[in-house]
């Protein structure tokens, strides 16, 4: 794993809508983070993590 996704993983894990934005901009995978975190912290937290470890 390289630092950059190291440190995507760690701001994915305090706060993952802008680890979101940061790798895949605004569009739909980052409302789709927006809408899960506002139900709950957990699947936003892995939605994030899965869009940032996805090549």
């Amino acid at each position: 794993m390289d630092t950059n996704k190291l440190l995507l993983v760690i701001i994915a894990i305090l706060l993952p809508p802008v680890a979101v934005f940061l790798k895949a901009g605004a569009g739909k995978d980052l409302l789709i983070n927006i809408v899960l975190c506002l139900f709950f912290w957990l699947p936003g937290l892995l939605h994030a993590l899965w869009v940032v470890t996805k090549d």
